[in-house]
């Protein structure tokens, strides 16, 4: 074994890198019978760390 694949990462550090960079989360399920759609439901996320120097995308402009 390398020293990488031996290396342990706290869940709160994962998060922490993933928060820091940002995650896009995309999919789609579709619940089918008989080849008939009967639901689809459709999901994209953006999740991302807060940081006090972006402004906010929805906030009003003076």
């Amino acid at each position: 074994m390398t020293v990488v694949e031996r290396r342990e990462i706290a869940l709160v550090d994962l998060l922490d890198r993933l928060l820091a960079g940002g995650v896009v989360i995309k999919g789609d399920i579709t619940l089918r019978i008989a080849d008939v759609d009967l639901v689809r439901i459709d999901l994209n996320a953006l999740i991302s760390s807060v940081n006090a120097q972006v402004p906010s995308p929805f906030e009003e402009s003076p």
